[in-house]
């Protein structure tokens, strides 16, 4: 009994460990926000929240930022949004 509750107890201590594992933070370069905030680009509506990991629809057009090949921004419900241009999926809400 005392190995079943053992193993029991290591199983939910590495689980919980690769889902922490999981959680990864994107440290963007401050001239990549700074690019962003300066463009005057007009805001598309989407329907429901624009978090961290939303991926955004076809629909919606990612502009490029220069010499930043890995970064995409576009303005959602009046908040500019840092994309992975290659899976759409939203980095950073900056404002």
């Amino acid at each position: 009994m005392k190995i079943l509750v053992i193993s029991a107890v290591s199983l939910f201590l590495s689980l919980g460990a690769a889902a922490v594992a999981q959680t990864t933070t994107v440290v963007v370069p401050g001239d990549v926000k700074t690019y962003v905030l300066k463009q005057e680009t007009p805001s598309v509506t989407f329907e429901g929240d624009v978090v961290v990991g939303t991926a955004l629809p076809d629909t919606v057009e990612i502009h490029t930022i220069p010499d930043q090949p890995d970064y995409g921004y576009v303005v959602v419900n009046q908040k500019r949004v840092l994309v992975n241009p290659k899976t759409r999926a939203v980095i950073e809400v900056i404002e």
